[in-house]
């Protein structure tokens, strides 16, 4: 059910008061103060008077409402909408995604949490022990959303790092075991949708960085620059991360035809040894009406000895090449 998590009217870097829906109108009259509103998964009727409110564009009031949204930054006239894809551990140390939607206006920032997207009471209260931060408006509190959702990001990481190091001890353990291959497939897959969450922060960097707007004035910008090196610094981790399980793979699929080769060379080896007494019993076992040999009384341990010296110098030959 969709809620109100808190709706906090700012001035000059101070909080003034808590706000309610339907007195919202009040607050805006005063030019030097801003409304930042959290809400969790909200209902039309909610967003509809959100968007009433601030005078929100409504292709971004559906998109909010709908949420599966691709990250993104778009513009309607004098507001920003900022779609952010959410990423972080919990207790068992899995990986939970959830959508956060940013409105920001130039009083106001409305902030849609979706899915399992961790809550920012304390972005709030780390920003308003801030006051200089929170002094330059809704952008810095545009920032102070993105960065915590960016650091959120380095733990998932570090955890990643972690499982692929143990994958790749036992890739190289002396036993060779079936579910190394599926391990790494099922991390292949989770940094390829970390790297979906990543990437496209990239650009929404960029673009406020750069952003010709009063939403985002340049003292503001200089900001998302430092959020900008930790979406770059988290990219290039997931890469460096995707590179080496891709080695740790043709690793394992080559050590695999290794551990079948000697497995091969040892049948192959063992065949051999035993093809020549087999053969010897074969020729002898045909019951032919005349074999000379056979009246000879010296034939049978000649005939044992042979085969024995000949099987004892197969294996040390094969024993010396390394194939048992």
């Amino acid at each position: 059910m969709g809620m109100i998590v808190n709706c906090v009217a700012y001035c000059d870097g101070k909080r003034v008061q808590d706000v309610a829906i339907d007195r919202i109108g009040e607050v805006l009259t005063h030019a030097d103060q801003f409304i930042w509103i959290g809400l969790r998964e909200p209902t039309h009727e909610l967003l509809t008077q959100v968007q009433q409110a601030f005078g929100l564009h409504e292709l971004a009031i559906e998109d909010a409402l709908c949420a599966h949204q691709r990250p993104k930054i778009e513009q309607y006239g004098d507001s920003l909408f900022v779609v952010l894809r959410t990423a972080h551990l919990d207790a068992d140390q899995n990986i939970e995604f959830g959508e956060t939607h940013i409105f920001l206006t130039s009083q106001s920032i409305v902030v849609v949490r979706h899915g399992a997207s961790l809550p920012y009471i304390g972005v709030r209260a780390r920003l308003e022990s801030t006051p200089h931060l929170l002094r330059k408006g809704p952008g810095a509190a545009l920032y102070a959303v993105m960065d915590f959702v960016v650091d959120q990001y380095f733990p998932i990481i570090d955890a990643l790092e972690l499982e692929l190091e143990h994958l790749e001890d036992a890739i190289f353990a002396e036993e060779f075991s079936r579910g190394t291959p599926a391990q790494i497939y099922k991390l292949q897959g989770q940094l390829i949708q970390v790297k979906r969450v990543v990437s496209p922060l990239i650009d929404i960097c960029n673009r406020l960085m750069r952003i010709d707007s009063h939403l985002v004035p340049e003292s503001t910008q200089a900001y998302f620059r430092d959020v900008y090196d930790h979406v770059v610094r988290v990219n290039e981790m997931v890469d460096t991360q995707r590179e080496l399980l891709t080695t740790a793979l043709e690793a394992n699929f080559s050590l695999m035809s290794i551990a079948q080769n000697e497995v091969m060379k040892r049948f192959a080896s063992w065949g051999a040894i035993i093809a020549l007494p087999t053969m010897v019993a074969g020729i002898y076992g045909m019951n032919f009406s005349f074999m000379p040999e056979l009246t000879w009384p010296y034939s049978y341990p000649l005939v044992l000895v042979l085969t024995v010296c000949v099987c004892v110098t197969f294996y040390v030959r094969f024993r010396r090449a390394g194939w048992l």
